[in-house]
């Protein structure tokens, strides 16, 4: 007898009337009209089964700080790294835990499974990296925390910088982090992204390094990121976020570069609500959007996901963990607005934000771990419309979180008693 059979859903390829079959945590089985006995039973009603969301860049040692020690009022991103020196000395391990905790329940509650925090490591006691690693023990039987040992003021910047990095990996951190833009120099920038390549390399670590976070074209720590992972041989296990100067950069220059990231095997990560929100703000108009160059890094074969970066903190006063927001955010901004260019936003929070954090198991085929989201959408860009309603939330076929179907009431004379908006 099956642990669980969830009947008549669609997929995110369009299927419908299938079937997913699981037992022991793990799919056993997809087809239609599936027919078996099951502890438990579900009928999803037609509506989209999708794979968990992954949130493959996001700062949780910051989350839910906003107002902490004061509002960012120029909305900049050198406040908010201002601000966040400012609130660091006032941190406590069980600040961080409280604060982490209550976003993974918001995270659980969006269907959202996985998420790779950078954390930083400027401050030699490693607070937040100790009060992390906690939280992604906590955490684990129901969310994939995945942990990038982040320089946040600069690997060579800072005075021990290379060493509270270390300490942080010996901990049990997993991932290589960087801010090559944030260096001194262009030169010092360069050098970190090959030093601490090579501290992964010999560690034999995956590396996600922000990367020219900056209007500035001339920042170009993207491209010295992609020869380091083919000369150390990397490749597949590198990924540059951010890399919003590529918005500014001349066709020219980025004709070269793109395809050199693509032979690399870098990935990209691109942030839609916080590029939008950060960049372009020494501008008047016109203004730039900032977010990096999606659809040709898309079309170039890149793997490219998006990232929610922040919640409520220094540097951004909304959101609430909702990766179909960012999705939604990203097609408006990239202009992919035909339905392949919305199905790739989709997938830029699903399947290659997965790829990009080298899940095992993550996806929507037998032998998967049996996690998955039943959005009360009937197809994907449905979904990214309406940032569907989390109806139901599995991870290895153990129910995490239910939500009723949203309808709401109308009282209009000659209308009808309800409105659905699908």
């Amino acid at each position: 007898m099956l642990d669980l059979l969830v009947a008549n859903c669609t997929l995110p390829d369009g299927r419908t009337g299938m079937s997913v079959a699981v037992q022991a945590g793990r799919i056993t089985e997809i087809a239609a009209h599936l027919q078996a006995p099951a502890h438990e039973a579900v009928d999803a009603g037609g509506w989209l089964l999708s794979p968990p969301f992954c949130d493959p860049h996001f700062h949780m040692d910051s989350v839910l700080t906003y107002g902490h020690p004061r509002v960012n009022e120029s909305g900049t991103l050198l406040e908010g790294i201002a601000l966040w020196g400012e609130l660091k000395p006032r941190l406590t391990a069980d600040d961080i835990a409280r604060r982490a905790l209550a976003y993974c329940d918001w995270a659980v509650a969006r269907g959202l499974l996985a998420i790779r925090s950078h954390v930083d490591t400027s401050d030699p006691a490693l607070l937040t990296v100790q009060a992390l690693l906690d939280v992604q023990r906590r955490v684990a039987p129901y969310l994939e925390l995945q942990l990038v040992a982040f320089p946040q003021d600069g690997v060579l910047r800072t005075k021990g910088g290379v060493d509270n990095l270390k300490r942080a990996l010996d901990l049990g951190v997993e991932v290589v982090g960087g801010i090559p833009h944030f260096e001194r120099t262009m030169s010092e920038g360069a050098a970190s992204v090959r030093l601490l390549c090579e501290i992964a390399a010999e560690r034999g670590k995956l590396v996600d390094m922000h990367c020219d976070e900056t209007d500035d074209p001339l920042s170009r720590h993207i491209e010295t990121l992609a020869f380091e992972a083919q000369r150390l041989g990397l490749q597949g296990r590198v990924n540059g976020s951010h890399c919003t100067s590529m918005h500014s950069m001349d066709n020219d220059y980025a004709s070269k570069l793109i395809p050199l990231i693509a032979e690399s095997g870098v990935s990209i990560v691109a942030n839609p609500l916080i590029n939008i929100t950060l960049q372009g703000r020494h501008d008047s108009y016109p203004r730039r959007r900032g977010m990096t160059r999606v659809p040709e890094l898309m079309d170039a074969g890149v793997t490219v996901g998006f990232g929610h970066d922040c919640v409520l903190d220094p540097w951004y006063g909304m959101g609430s963990g909702d990766m179909l927001e960012v999705a939604h955010m990203g097609l408006h901004v990239a202009q992919m607005t035909s339905q392949a260019g919305m199905r790739a936003c989709y997938d830029a929070v699903t399947t290659n934000a997965a790829r990009i954090m080298h899940l095992e198991g993550w996806g929507l085929e037998p032998g998967c771990d049996a996690s998955f989201v039943l959005l009360q959408a009937r197809d994907v860009v449905e979904a990214l419309r309406l940032r569907a309603n989390r109806l139901k939330v599995w991870r290895k076929g153990k129910l995490l979180a239910q939500t009723p179907e949203v309808v709401t009431a109308l009282r209009v004379d000659g209308r009808p008693a309800s409105v659905r908006f699908g």
